[in-house]
């Protein structure tokens, strides 16, 4: 269909469906090799260049159009935010970067690994397994098994002694 029907069936313009063709947010047009013309703008709808025929419109071109008119109606945002965040998704750099502005205004949290690292590094500190226990040298670590133990044993046999009332 062209594009005057596929806007009155969305209840858009066709002008609007020509910005979100530009902004990215209609299907790729997949055109037969040796036609030039409007699909080989890669999907980005640039004016340049001359095209052969009029982009017609499928159902699954309304499809996604109704989808992005859905998600920028519920989180209240615009052709170009939901743009933007396609562009986040697919692109690594940008991601990353954004991801960073995030963690600085803190909005996104630290990243969990850190907070894992941070416990593993303190059971294996409490074990003797650390850093901090391999330093002490072997002898030290050797006599804080031992003390461990002993203590160990001390409160398993105080804890039967109040179990059998002679305290």
């Amino acid at each position: 269909m062209r594009i005057t029907e596929a806007a009155r069936r969305l209840g858009t313009s066709a002008r609007m469906l020509r910005y979100r063709e530009s902004l990215g947010l209609l299907p790729v047009l997949r055109q037969p090799a040796g036609q030039g013309g409007h699909g080989s703008q890669g999907g980005q709808g640039g004016r340049g260049g001359a095209r052969s025929a009029h982009r017609q419109f499928t159902d699954r071109d309304l499809e996604a159009v109704g989808l992005a008119l859905a998600i920028e109606r519920r989180y209240d945002i615009s052709p170009a935010a939901l743009a933007f965040g396609l562009r986040i998704m697919t692109d690594p750099a940008a991601r990353s970067q954004v991801a960073e502005l995030g963690r600085r205004t803190g909005r996104i949290p630290a990243p969990v690994a850190r907070a894992l690292d941070f416990e593993q590094e303190r059971a294996l500190r409490l074990l003797g397994l650390g850093p901090a226990s391999r330093d002490a040298g072997p002898a030290q670590s050797a006599g804080s098994r031992s003390t461990a133990r002993t203590a160990g044993s001390d409160s398993s046999a105080a804890a039967a002694r109040y179990r059998s009332g002679s305290r």
